[in-house]
């Protein structure tokens, strides 16, 4: 199959971060692709709507809570065997609300310097670097 005629899905995906400085991480559930690994919040754009719309709605849903889309941090195309993603990864602050685990196994605060020790998707590690280089230029 060519890359062309995968399945393209566009994601909103959230660097959600608290007042300590520390980014929130969430498990995916242990069924379906990916299962069981450490992801970026997000989901899939719907028609007609902003990349910020649909991280903030997103966001809601999945974790009930509310938060500032701030600025793009970087975009990301990945293919894998399936299909094809493209990552519109935004800056988000942490507003209101406790996040809660509503379409995930669980969910985390964590430091960028303890990403390590968690398995996130391929696509994921590009993030996780582009975050790293941007706190070691500030």
């Amino acid at each position: 199959m060519s890359e062309t005629s995968l399945p393209h899905k566009i994601i909103g995906v959230a660097a959600i971060w608290n007042d300590r400085q520390q980014i929130l991480i969430d498990k995916r559930r242990n069924e379906g692709l990916m299962a069981g690994l450490w992801e970026f919040p997000g989901g899939k754009l719907e028609p007609g709507e902003t990349v910020e719309e649909c991280i903030q709605r997103e966001i809601m849903e999945e974790l009930g809570i509310e938060i500032a889309v701030g600025d793009r941090l970087t975009t990301i195309d990945h293919t894998y065997s399936h299909f094809r993603v493209t990552l519109i990864v935004h800056n988000c602050y942490h507003v209101k609300g406790e996040p809660m685990p509503i379409e995930c196994a669980e969910i985390r605060w964590v430091n960028l310097d303890e990403l390590d020790r968690y398995s996130f998707p391929e696509a994921n590690i590009e993030i996780i670097n582009i975050l790293r280089q941007r706190e070691s230029n500030k």
